[in-house]
């Protein structure tokens, strides 16, 4: 069974073909189909040695790589999400919570923001517990805050 170059192209194909569940990416799938079409090439007495094999190969693996994939992307693509990825800027603007008094002048503070606490500066002024504040950025491994205002 080994022994016929056919059965060997038809097995690393298939093999190729399934290995895109694993590694997807559509490149590998494309691979795959030429080794099964070389390896029916060769069933059929078109290819005899094994350096015809391995070009006509080649050669397929690029044309269909090249003219397929866009479109079985495009039908089986995976799921594609465009989202901030910059933590700086989804900080600003969100409320937190004082904790510890903040201020007056650089004197920081505590506020619990997102599940967690974080220590906090204000522009200056004294902001007391209890009260809201409106993150301006993120300092160090602090927060800038200020006072939301109503």
């Amino acid at each position: 069974m080994w022994s016929n170059p056919a059965v060997v192209w038809v097995v690393v194909g298939i093999l190729m073909m399934l290995a895109e569940l694993i590694i997807p990416g559509g490149v590998i799938f494309f691979l795959g189909l030429s080794a099964l079409l070389v390896g029916g090439l060769i069933g059929l007495g078109l290819i005899s040695s094994w350096v015809i094999a391995v070009t006509v190969w080649f050669i397929l693996s690029i044309v269909l790589t090249l003219s397929l994939r866009q479109l079985v992307q495009k039908h089986f693509g995976g799921d594609i999400s465009h989202q901030n990825t910059d933590e700086e800027f989804s900080l600003h603007g969100q409320t937190a919570d004082v904790i510890e008094p903040i201020g007056p002048g650089q004197s920081q503070g505590r506020v619990r923001f997102q599940g967690t606490t974080w220590t906090a500066v204000s522009d200056g002024r004294e902001i007391a517990v209890g009260e809201e504040v409106v993150v301006v950025c993120r300092e160090n491994i602090g927060l800038l805050v200020e006072p939301k205002t109503a």
